[in-house]
């Protein structure tokens, strides 16, 4: 199977396989999708959402096959995709500075934003008032904001989020799907892993279950037999 890549294609994995020591994770793995689209990625813990995310933003290289982000194929190339945010576990912030500091450091390795432009992206989280106080008195869900602001700060064109919604309250989580709908209508292309059902449903334009070490579209209406 080959899939033809259309001129709106943002990410295309072909023929994508991916073991560690003798367990397969991937194998003969296809996907692609488009700007503007909110993907949902569901699977059993151990099933290679996190791997799969690793995998799109670069961090580890797959066993076969290629990847291509924004156009560029980032396996032949062995390169980083520009214009890429991620969130994938817990962010390593430094404790003994602030939130916005440590995005300020984050920011100054591309030095494609503005203090404002960070200002602006702390309120759209809802951390703008505790800004200036040091991350080791965050608690887990402000740690979280601020592994989300740090994915979507420099206007990325493609995110990737590993349950965003964990430890968030209920009022921050619909304050979070809001932003990543306005983020998606904007033109960024999201993923995103999760096991909660109502953000699934809620959020995306399509659903995939990782399954028998492949990715397979699924029905909304299934997401409750896997999640």
């Amino acid at each position: 199977m080959i899939l033809v890549k259309t001129i709106e294609s943002v990410i295309q994995l072909d023929n994508v396989s991916m073991k560690f020591k003798k367990h397969i994770i991937f194998e003969d793995l296809y996907f692609q999708c488009q700007a503007k689209e909110i993907i949902g990625i569901v699977g059993e813990n151990g099933s290679g959402k996190s791997v799969l995310f690793k995998l799109i933003s670069g961090f580890i290289i797959p066993d076969k096959g290629n990847i291509s982000v924004n156009g560029i194929n980032i396996t032949r190339n062995n390169a980083l995709p520009d214009k890429l945010g991620v969130l994938i576990e817990e962010p390593p912030f430094l404790e003994d500075i602030t939130g916005f500091e440590n995005l300020k450091l984050l920011s100054s390795i591309k030095n494609e934003i503005s203090d404002a432009d960070i200002f602006e992206v702390l309120k759209e989280v809802g951390l703008i008032d505790r800004k200036d106080e040091k991350v080791k008195h965050y608690s887990l869900g402000m740690k979280k904001k601020l592994g989300i602001a740090q994915a979507i700060m420099e206007k990325q064109e493609v995110i990737l989020l590993d349950e965003p919604m964990n430890a968030l309250d209920e009022e921050s989580v619909e304050k979070m799907r809001s932003l990543f709908k306005k983020i998606a209508t904007k033109g960024a292309t999201i993923l995103i892993a999760s096991h909660n059902k109502e953000d699934i449903n809620k959020l995306c334009d399509k659903v995939y279950r990782i399954k028998d070490n492949k990715l397979e579209n699924i029905e909304f209406d299934k997401v409750h037999i896997i999640v």
